[in-house]
């Protein structure tokens, strides 16, 4: 008969400064377990067993993992996204600055790598949303939502939940797939977001760090509006695109313009204030737009050559 080692392992994700909750995986079979025995034996040497010690043990030495286990692991836990990506239907929305909205990340890949991404689901539009409400996702039920039980329903590694956030932009004219529900919220699938590259044991450590998201949304900026924008050492200028409110705001609209004495910007980042003398329209060329999270949350997008008509 053949035997089998099974141990268990998982992933404890930190992103945009808020805790990820993720399943521990169990893992059984020659492949995973022949390759990974004397790697756990070696490098974590002198821990007891049970109550997620080796797992903890194996995640913090990661980097010491031979290259056979690690492609196990990996493989093992690599876990498929939802193809909700699926009749979609171009959505245009007007009279949306200061709209309270949520977005609902659905995390998969490949945690042993780090090469993660995430469906992206906005309530935009949804959940009892009119012009005079400007409220998408109501605070009490975004609290509400049991992330465990959504991570369970659709199998994935981890879910993370973005916001409420207050939109910046005047009108967005968005792709939208698959509606899904979260709780008591319903939420479109709008995209889809590398998380490869970003620090996500530390919470905040992705703070100024650029990623990436696959989308084709048109973002208007209105003539005459003032606009809140970063610009990096690199001559890069970010414009908000969401401020972030949380389960408990500490931040408002009315506040925006006063963020550049509340943001630690690191070297070489200023933050400041323009009235655009145009439309600014973001629609990146490539289909791929690059976005970037403030100390605070906030989220800002790349503006210029291959991403808006100008750059503010």
């Amino acid at each position: 008969m053949k035997k089998a080692l099974i141990f268990s392992t998982g992933v404890l994700l930190a992103l945009a400064a808020r805790p990820v909750l993720a399943e521990d995986r169990l893992i059984e079979g020659f492949e995973a377990a022949g390759a990974c025995a004397s790697d756990i034996l070696k490098i974590c040497a002198g821990v007891l067993p049970g109550e997620g010690r080796i797992k903890d043990c194996v995640l913090e030495k990661k980097a010491d993992l031979s290259a056979n286990c690690a492609a196990a692991l990996g493989k093992a836990l690599t876990v498929a996204l939802p193809d909700d990506a699926v009749n979609l239907e171009m959505k245009h929305y007007t009279h949306m600055r200061a709209v309270q909205y949520t977005e609902f990340f659905l995390i998969g890949g490949n945690p042993i790598a780090g090469d993660l991404r995430a469906n992206v689901y906005n309530t935009i539009g949804l959940n009892g949303y009119t012009p005079a409400n400007k409220n998408t996702s109501p605070t009490p039920e975004v609290a509400a939502v049991d992330i465990n039980a959504v991570k369970k329903e659709f199998g994935v590694l981890a879910v993370h939940i973005n916001g409420p956030k207050l939109w910046m932009p005047d009108e967005i004219e968005v792709p939208t797939g698959k509606q899904r529900v979260f709780g008591k919220l319903k939420a479109r699938w709008v995209g889809n977001l590398s998380l490869k590259g970003i620090n996500l044991t530390k919470p905040g450590a992705d703070a100024y760090h650029t990623t990436t998201i696959e989308r084709k949304t048109k973002i208007v900026y209105k003539k005459g509006q003032t606009e809140f924008l970063i610009d990096d050492p690199e001559g890069n200028t970010w414009i908000m695109k969401g401020m972030d409110l949380g389960l408990h705001p500490v931040q408002s609209y009315a506040d925006a313009a006063n963020l550049g004495s509340k943001l630690k910007l690191p070297p070489g980042y200023k933050f400041r204030t323009a009235v655009l003398p145009e439309d600014l329209i973001t629609l990146p060329t490539s289909g791929v737009a690059a976005i970037m999270p403030d100390d605070l949350n906030n989220v800002y997008d790349k503006t210029g050559p291959g991403y808006s008509n100008y750059k503010p």
